[in-house]
């Protein structure tokens, strides 16, 4: 088993149960010296899909599951790891409990452009299942975002 940091759409639990039924959470904590963002828009739910870079200012809450082989490689499909669209980086997440070293993945493409309305909300919904506090959840539903006329 090893040990994976969810920040976006993953962070629901219901998803994660869905794309890792063997996988368990571990711990919710906090990725510090990144910050949460958006890039490549051309690959994206008519927008930009979310992404970490590092930032030493900010933090990205996320939860830690201890995922199976089984599941990893699922999940590489799902995040499209195998095609190279999002890579897999090592991260060091503080959690109650002290620190861990996980891995995330990181959208391999350039920073820029804005998520489409629909995919805001899913973030925000996944946090907020998630356990997310409540001022993370708001701040991403006040991001800017690309209406899609829904």
């Amino acid at each position: 088993m090893t040990l994976y940091a969810a920040y976006g759409t993953n962070l629901d639990p219901a998803r994660m149960s869905e794309r890792c039924p063997h996988s368990i959470l571990e711990s919710t904590g906090w990725l510090t010296g990144w910050r949460l963002t958006f890039g490549g828009e051309e690959h994206g739910w008519d927008g930009a899909l979310s992404t970490i870079v590092q930032d030493p200012f900010e933090q990205v809450f996320v939860a830690v599951y201890d995922v199976t082989p089984e599941d990893e490689r699922e999940l590489d499909g799902w995040e499209a790891a195998d095609s190279g669209l999002y890579r897999k980086t090592k991260v060091r997440v503080q959690t109650m409990t002290g620190p861990m070293l996980v891995w995330a993945y990181v959208l391999d493409a350039y920073e820029g452009g804005l998520p489409s309305a629909s995919y805001l909300g899913v973030l925000a919904d996944a946090a907020e299942a998630a356990g997310a506090p409540e001022d993370y959840v708001h701040a991403l539903r006040r991001r800017s975002c690309r209406s899609t006329g829904l």
